[in-house]
């Protein structure tokens, strides 16, 4: 048993806020401050009621809603799922359509919370909404509808402190960064185990929106950027979606930009440094997994852009600088609907027979950046013994870094279809939880299939509440297989072929297999006794000519195989009928 340890002791401060420590703020002003309304305004939002310090909690945040809804007709709340801790997850609709959409208008799916702590989404929100409701700005509902959850993590946003999130400015208090269960719900797009998610996937099945906006709050060095996105199909790259991409590249990209610089915000691309002390060494846009949000919308031809709100700068500016994106954005939309939704068609009529998978870092970089950087110095620190960097809160200067990316680590080849066994209804409710179309089989139907069956497999450390296998390799088998009711059978003949591929193809790392939903076929069943395997093996050898070349060829070219006594009667117990056949034998068919 092991010892029993006294864990460290907390140091109370007498001052711990985060201006303590937290580099110096960068002055700032710009037009977006003249969106804040005067304290005796009757529509005053709870942050406003701060000075956009603070933000409500989740109940003062429904009650706000609920105050505005009865007072508007272009509003309503819907209830689209309860999280683990029995609070109720709502969506607001903002429309002038009534109870069905015009299918000629985009629909606006704009998220907030999904990492509770970065909330700047949420009150940006609640004044745009006061606004198109009582303030004159109702035309930007003409051409576009909006489906808007306040807080997707709702039971992470309560468990809310001032300590949450010592790298970020604001506001006064802040949730948690995952659920109640403790699963990250940005890792979660593809196996979608979170009640949050299920009730993210149903609203987008209901809705089917033609743009989605996920909003964040970053971490990481300084600079001079406050509101930075991304979005695969940036300057080209990565997009599984090519005319999504190339439309929020050439059309949404500049508008955002030109909006949010009038208003006197500066955007950028998202940042991920090297090395924060070293911004020589260039930062990453490295290609993301699907379980990832913005990457999800690409692999099921759903625009997406990931905003990540710089978490050094004061709350006040990042919420004014979301509502000015947030409205830029429904002006494109407005403007360029039409363009939009021909991008989403061409999306959705593709085939194709692989999509890239499995990235790794590529060595040479995909671009550069003009970097607007933070002056800053390096000291001394006595509490690290080492040097670290400090930010001076003033511009430094414009720096052009080399920007490194990502290459396909695999081709993941896309089959005619897939077959899924009725012993797996896990794995079937969560592909209609996508959205993916499907036969279900009323009666047994037997059919020639491919099937993989892993050489070898390796699990790794506990992540996001599952344990992750990784096959270090796979033969391939052509079998008959009868497939019971209840099973189903999916074409990736539809607009989420590639997505059912990326789930099913079992190399993928954001497959099923991959989080754990197969590791019953890991487990091999029944064993046959090395007294009873040698006698058969002598007799395998006397009457098969063919298996004695392979046995004497695997002896002649393994030193490690012929030394081991126990390794060469396996070699004849998995060939021999005895041998579990579905050891290994991942159950998913493919038709060629």
């Amino acid at each position: 048993m092991a010892n029993a340890q006294t864990p460290p002791s907390r140091v109370t401060l007498d001052d711990l806020s985060p201006e303590t420590f937290l580099p110096p703020i960068p002055p700032w002003s710009g037009a977006s401050e003249a969106l804040v309304v005067k304290p005796s305004d009757a529509w005053i939002t709870p942050s406003e009621m701060t000075g956009l310090t603070a933000s409500p909690n989740y109940d003062d945040t429904l009650a706000f809603l609920r105050k505005m809804d009865p007072q508007s007709a272009l509003m309503r709340i819907e209830q689209i799922g309860t999280t683990p801790e029995g609070r109720t997850l709502v969506a607001v609709i903002l429309t002038k359509d009534g109870a069905t959409f015009q299918p000629a208008k985009p629909v606006f799916l704009i998220q907030a919370g999904i990492h509770s702590g970065e909330i700047d989404g949420k009150d940006a929100m609640l004044m745009l909404i006061r606004d198109m409701l009582f303030k004159g700005k109702d035309s930007l509902l003409d051409k576009v509808n909006i489906v808007f959850i306040p807080v997707l993590n709702a039971d992470g946003h309560e468990r809310s402190s001032a300590f949450s999130r010592p790298n970020q400015r604001g506001p006064k208090e802040m949730g948690w960064r995952n659920t109640a269960q403790n699963l990250n719900l940005n890792r979660d797009y593809m196996k979608a185990d979170a009640p949050e998610m299920n009730a993210l996937l149903s609203l987008i099945r209901k809705y089917d929106p033609d743009f989605y906006i996920d909003l964040h709050v970053t971490d990481g060095m300084d600079y001079q950027y406050d509101i930075t996105y991304g979005f695969d199909g940036w300057d080209g790259l990565y997009a599984d979606s090519p005319a999504i991409g190339k439309w929020l590249n050439d059309v949404y990209r500049p508008k955002a930009d030109a909006a949010l610089a009038a208003a006197g915000h500066i955007p950028g691309p998202l940042i991920f440094a090297r090395d924060d002390g070293d911004v020589s060494k260039g930062t990453d846009l490295p290609a993301f997994a699907p379980r990832f949000s913005h990457a999800y919308g690409d692999l099921r031809r759903l625009p997406t852009v990931l905003v990540e709100n710089h978490s050094l700068k004061p709350y006040r500016q990042r919420v004014l600088g979301t509502y000015v994106l947030l409205e830029a954005t429904i002006k494109a939309l407005a403007s360029e609907g039409k363009s939009l939704k021909a991008a989403i068609a061409a999306d959705r009529a593709l085939r194709p027979s692989h999509v890239d998978a499995n990235w790794k870092d590529r060595k040479e970089p995909v671009g550069w950046l003009d970097f607007l950087t933070i002056a800053s110095e390096e000291v001394m620190s006595p509490a690290s013994g080492g040097m670290v960097t400090r930010f001076k809160g003033k511009p430094g200067p414009t720096v052009n870094i080399p920007v490194y990316g990502s290459e396909p680590g695999l081709q993941l080849p896309i089959a005619k279809a897939y077959w899924v066994p009725s012993t797996k209804p896990d794995v079937i409710a969560r592909l209609k939880a996508h959205g993916i179309e499907m036969e279900t089989l009323s009666s047994a139907q037997t059919v020639e299939v491919d099937m993989l069956r892993l050489a070898g497999f390796k699990t790794g450390a506990p992540a996001e509440g599952r344990i992750p296998v990784t096959p270090t390799g796979f033969t391939r088998e052509a079998r008959t297989v009868t497939y019971h009711p209840g099973s189903v059978r999916i074409s990736t003949d539809q607009p989420l072929g590639a997505l059912a591929a990326y789930l099913l193809e079992p190399q993928s790392e954001d497959s099923f297999l991959a989080n754990g939903f197969f590791n019953e076929i890991l487990s091999r069943v029944e064993y046959m006794e090395p007294y009873a395997i040698a006698p058969m093996a002598e007799r395998m050898l006397a009457e098969s000519p063919a298996l004695k070349a392979e046995f004497e060829a695997k002896l002649a070219s393994d030193p490690d195989f012929a030394a081991s006594p126990l390794r060469r009667l396996q070699f004849f117990y998995e060939r021999s009928p005895f041998y579990d056949e579905r050891y290994l034998l991942y159950p998913v068919g493919r038709e060629p």
